[in-house]
């Protein structure tokens, strides 16, 4: 009986994983299987938290060294899209200047990713949407310390 139920077990994650590959592209499947940079960052420069329509919410955490992301972030209670998006989203943070935070963009999230569902593309708007309010938030404190 054991044997059937774990032959049944591994059969269903292997079609699992089938599927996520192919909707979400290789790079998506392996950051669906372990997302990088997920995770609070205690001595953040920046934090935002937005809430999407489909009522998953993102985290998105900074860290600047000499006016560059040296450090990033980010953490949902979403699903895997947005579990995915997130941990692009920070990547694509890393190294960067402000200005070039703001060409982190849902497309721009999309595109890093190659292919991803059409009906969880909102994930990846969220995620870009967080990175812009934690760079928000980062201008404030920055602009009030001059």
């Amino acid at each position: 009986m054991t044997d059937k139920i774990d032959a049944f077990v591994a059969e269903l994650q292997e079609q699992i994983f089938a599927e996520t590959r192919e909707a979400f592209g290789e790079a998506g499947f392996e950051r669906w299987r372990n997302p990088l940079y997920r995770g609070p960052l205690a001595d953040a420069d920046a934090h935002a938290r937005v809430k999407g329509e489909c009522g998953d919410t993102m985290e998105i955490f900074l860290k600047f060294d000499n006016d560059r992301v040296c450090d990033a972030a980010f953490r949902t209670d979403g699903c895997g899209s947005s579990t995915v998006c997130g941990s692009f989203a920070a990547e694509m943070a890393l190294g960067k200047t402000p200005d070039e935070i703001t060409d982190i963009t849902g497309e721009a999230i999309l595109e890093k990713i190659g292919r991803f569902p059409e009906d969880d593309q909102h994930c990846a708007f969220l995620a870009a949407a967080t990175v812009q309010e934690a760079l928000g938030q980062y201008m404030k404190k920055t602009l009030q310390k001059h």
